[in-house]
C-alpha cells in the first residue's frame, strides 16, 4: 500500500491512542510533508509543556515518532507546493491541511504514483476525497 500520511497518524500512532491507524504493517511507501516532522515535534513539546509529560514518557513518544518520520519520504516545501496550497480546493480547509493536501497532489503528479490518503482530519480527509483520493482514517 501506498499511503500519504498526515501527523494526525503518526501523532495518534505515538502517543498510542484509540482509533489509531491499524494499517502500518501494510505500508510498503509512505509519503509526507517535511511540515510533519514540525507538526510532530511541536506538539511533543506543547504537550510536555502543558500536560507534564514525564521525561520517560516524552523520550518513547519522541522516539516513536522519529521512527516513524525515518520510514516516510518526506517531501520538502517546495514553491510549487506552496503556491497549489494557496489556490481554491473543492472544500474547506486550512493552511496547513492544504499544504499536507498539495504536498501528496504534487507527489503524484512528480511520480506517477497513486497513494491513499492517510488522516484522522475530518475536513483534511474530506477534501482528499474531493481531489480524487481514497482515504484511511
Amino acid at each position: 500500500m501506498h499511503v500519504y500520511l498526515d501527523s494526525s497518524v503518526i501523532l495518534r500512532a505515538a502517543f498510542g491512542e484509540p482509533g489509531a491507524f491499524r494499517g502500518w504493517p501494510r505500508v510498503s511507501y509512505g509519503v509526507s510533508s517535511r511540515l510533519a516532522a514540525l507538526e510532530c515535534l511541536r506538539t511533543l513539546d506543547r504537550r510536555r509543556v502543558r500536560t507534564s509529560l514525564s521525561d520517560t514518557a516524552l523520550a518513547r513518544v519522541r522516539g516513536t515518532v522519529l521512527d516513524l518520520l525515518s520510514r516516510l519520504a518526506l517531501v520538502p516545501l517546495s514553491p510549487v507546493i506552496v503556491a497549489r496550497a494557496a489556490e481554491p480546493f473543492p472544500t474547506a480547509l486550512g493552511t496547513l491541511d492544504a499544504l499536507h493536501l498539495a504536498t501528496a497532489l504534487h507527489w503524484q503528479a512528480a511520480t506517477g504514483d497513486v497513494l491513499t490518503f492517510v488522516s484522522h482530519d475530518d475536513e483534511l480527509s474530506t477534501a482528499a476525497r474531493a481531489c480524487g483520493f481514497e482515504t484511511v482514517g
